[in-house]
Order: structure tokens, then C-alpha cells, then sequence
């Protein structure tokens, strides 16, 4: 679908700003990050390279042991099965079917023997964090690091745009800044909104997100989505909020949206997902307010041959009771 057919009407406080999406910049890759809270803006590549920021680490693991267990085709860690040629060249498993059975040192078949020594040798190391520049002081064995690593909260974030393959990744600050100068995002100060999104063509249904807008408040940033797709063989809308932050953070704060027209509303209420959760992941769980295409166009008043809706809501921060155990609304 293309985003320059979408007229979005983008208001805070009920003074309308006109907009139009546009196609997003190309995806790419910054210097590695810092802290994923820390107000430095910088981007970090795919988790393999971090250096080192100037932030207190762990102790980072000796290089000739890093070397012993790094994979001369990908450079990742090994882990078992550890194959090795006979003059003793090792590689990954992975590696060893991408070489077609043949050592990349010296040539030589590899057949099928494993270097038990060297994962006896991974199996007696504890090591930090890969994201130990980041912030994560915690140091694991060498076979439940890598497991540690895929939910450590220190990890850098995806790139939350939903509208093309972003391969962007970062912290808060730096992800932010890339939306708004890099993807054309709308960016607002506030806790309340008030949008209106028209399109000419409402049958131009398809797996398509039409619009993400940015909102900053309590300190903290959030992604508003709005798209069209097929659920089913129906034709819905979908509004929802996504928290650009770890999923502890996000179940801080609650949202509301509504929509509606002609004397009814549609109202939905919710906590927002967090970002490490996929655009499509939270869509496909029908995590938000959606709302078929006949009744969007009832909600759009007229010949019902435009679709003219108006979706309003709020973000508020619950504060915990202390005396009953519960959140309550701020």
C-alpha cells in the first residue's frame, strides 16, 4: 500500500496537523551503542562487535581463549558439536555444511570429528556478557551465556517502524532520533491524542501499516500503530501502543483508544507491549483495538465510500497501592 495515499490529520490538543507518511530511509548501521536507557545517541551492529564506551564493564574474556573458540568462517562462538579437520582446524556445525565439507584452513575433508577438547575447555569457563559494554555485569558458563544473551535487558532494540524491513537496531535515544529523521515520524509531547486518518480507496486493504506516531510523556516514549490487513477474510483496522522499552517497564502504564461516529463508539483498554515484541507479533494477537471495515465506514458518516476515522485516546502511569497490593490509575 502506498504510504503518499494516506492523508493522516495528527492533533494533541484538537489542532489538526496535516501529514503524509512517507517511505521510510534505508536501513543501516551506526557505531555500537551505549547503555540502551543512556541518553547518547549511537547504534550498535548485529550483537557480535561492541566496543567499549567508557562505561565501567566486567572484565572482558582473554582474547587467546576468545580466538580458540571463535568460528574462522562466521567469527561467532562455537558450541557443540565442534568439528575439526584432521590437522586440527576447527569450525562450527553450521559452518561445516555452508563449506561443503571442507576445512577452510587447509582444504582437507573434514569427515565427522569432533574437538572434544575444546568443548571440555568451553564447558569449565564462565564468561561476562557479550553486552558487558552495555551496562550487564553478569558473567555465566560458557554454555548458558549464549542463552542469556538472547533476553538479556541490556540488549540493544529493533527499529519499532513496521512499514519496511528495518535492520536498525539501538538504544531508546538513538532509535527515537533514527524514526524521526530517518523514517519521517510524527513526534509528540503529550499524554492524550486525537487523530484522524482518511483514505480515498478504503477497499486498498492489505497487509500494510499506515501510520506510526511517537508520543513522549512521563518520561518515557511510545509508539502509536494504525494499519489496515486481512484477519481472516475480513477487512480491519487496527489501532494499538507499543512501550519503547523492556516489557517490566511497559506493564507501568496503561492506554486507552476509542473510535466512533454517528451517536456510537468502539472503546479499548490495555497495557501497551513492549517493543522487544515484533510489530507483527503484537498484530497477530489481536493485542488492540480493531475494527471492521463496515462498521469504520459507518463510523465515517457520509456515502460510506471514504474512510474518515477519528481515533482518540489517552496514556496514563498506574501507581502502586502499597497498603492493597494493587496498581491504581495516576
Amino acid at each position: 500500500m502506498d504510504f503518499d495515499n494516506i492523508e493522516c490529520l495528527s492533533t494533541v490538543d484538537e489542532a489538526e496537523i496535516h501529514h503524509h507518511n512517507p517511505h521510510p530511509g534505508p536501513a543501516y548501521h551506526q557505531p555500537p551503542s551505549s547503555k540502551p536507557h543512556n541518553a547518547t545517541r549511537n547504534s550498535i551492529d548485529n550483537g557480535n562487535n561492541i566496543n567499549n564506551l567508557g562505561i565501567p564493564t566486567a572484565v572482558a574474556p582473554a582474547s587467546s581463549v576468545s580466538e580458540l573458540l571463535e568460528c574462522p568462517v562466521c567469527t561467532n562462538s562455537m558450541y557443540p558439536p565442534i568439528h575439526q579437520c584432521p590437522n586440527g582446524h576447527t569450525l562450527c556445525s553450521t559452518c561445516k555444511i555452508r563449506v561443503h565439507n571442507r576445512c577452510p584452513t587447509c582444504r582437507h575433508e573434514l569427515g565427522d570429528i569432533r574437538c572434544l577438547a575444546l568443548e571440555k575447555i568451553a564447558e569449565s569457563l564462565e564468561l561476562p556478557c557479550k553486552y558487558y559494554t552495555l551496562g550487564c555485569s553478569e558473567i555465566y558458563p560458557y554454555y548458558s551465556k549464549l542463552k542469556h544473551e538472547g533476553i538479556c535487558n541490556y540488549r540493544p532494540y529493533n527499529c519499532p517502524y513496521a512499514g519496511s524491513e528495518c535492520s536498525v537496531v539501538g538504544d531508546i535515544p538513538f532509535l527515537v532520533a533514527h524514526l524521526r529523521d530517518d523514517h519521517k515520524v510524527d513526534m509528540h509531547t503529550g499524554s492524550t491524542f486525537n487523530h484522524r486518518y482518511v483514505k480515498s480507496n478504503h477497499r486498498e486493504v492489505e497487509n500494510a501499516t499506515w501510520m506510526l506516531t511517537v508520543f513522549h510523556c512521563y518520561g518515557q516514549y511510545f509508539c502509536l500503530h494504525f494499519e489496515a490487513f486481512q484477519l481472516g477474510m475480513t477487512p480491519v483496522y487496527m489501532a494499538f501502543l507499543r512501550f519503547m522499552g523492556d516489557e517490566t517497564e511497559a506493564r507501568n502504564y496503561s492506554y486507552s483508544l476509542e473510535v466512533g461516529g454517528n451517536g456510537r463508539k468502539l472503546t479499548w483498554e490495555g497495557t501497551p507491549r513492549s517493543i522487544r515484541d515484533s510489530h507483527r507479533k503484537v498484530r497477530d494477537s489481536h493485542d488492540g483495538l480493531i475494527i471492521q471495515r463496515n462498521m469504520a465506514l459507518f463510523f465515517s458518516g457520509g456515502d460510506r465510500k471514504e474512510l474518515k476515522l477519528r481515533v482518540t485516546g489517552r496514556i496514563w502511569k498506574e501507581e502502586q497501592n502499597p497498603d492493597a497490593g494493587m496498581c491504581i490509575p495516576n
